[in-house]
C-alpha cells in the first residue's frame, strides 16, 4: 500500500466531507489516485475505497472536529473517524499508514478527481498481505 498516488501528476486541492456537511475537509493530492478496496471486517461492511495522503496534506475545516467521533478495534492503530450526526466515514487514520490520512473516494466533491485506479487490499489477512506489499515495493526499488 505504499504507492497510493500516481507520481508525476500535478497536485490539486480536493474538498469533501460527510453527508450532512458538518464534517468538511480539504486535501492536497493528485487528480489521479490509486484507491484501495479493502476486505477487512470494517471496510467491507462500509463499502470503503480510499486513497492515503500524508497527514500534513489534509486539513479539517473549522468546526468539523465537534462533529467527529472515533471507533477503534483490534490493534487500535487505525482510527475510524466518522460524523456523529450522519455516520459517514469520509476520512480516517489507516493501520497501514498511521502517520497519514485515508480519504474515502466517494466523499470527495465532484470535479477534481480525474481518474481513480482501484486496487484490492487483503485486510482479512492484513499482516501477510501488508508484508508482501512491502517486499514487492522493496524489490521494485532495486
Amino acid at each position: 500500500m505504499s504507492n497510493t498516488t500516481v507520481p508525476e501528476e500535478e497536485v490539486v486541492v480536493h474538498s469533501g466531507g460527510c453527508h450532512c456537511r458538518r464534517v468538511r475537509w480539504r486535501v492536497e493530492a493528485p487528480a489521479s489516485v490509486a484507491a484501495w478496496v479493502c476486505n477487512c471486517s470494517d471496510c467491507s461492511m462500509r463499502g470503503n475505497a480510499h486513497f492515503v495522503v500524508p497527514a500534513d496534506k489534509f486539513e479539517l475545516e473549522a468546526g468539523a472536529e465537534e462533529s467527529i467521533t472515533t471507533y477503534t478495534f483490534g490493534t487500535h492503530t487505525a482510527k475510524h473517524t466518522f460524523c456523529k450526526v450522519c455516520g459517514i466515514t469520509s476520512f480516517y487514520t489507516p493501520r497501514s499508514h498511521p502517520d497519514g490520512v485515508a480519504v474515502t473516494v466517494a466523499c470527495v466533491d465532484p470535479g477534481t478527481l480525474r481518474h481513480v485506479e482501484y486496487r484490492k487490499a487483503d485486510g482479512k489477512n492484513w499482516e501477510e498481505w501488508f508484508h508482501s506489499q512491502e517486499k514487492a515495493a522493496a524489490a521494485a526499488a532495486t
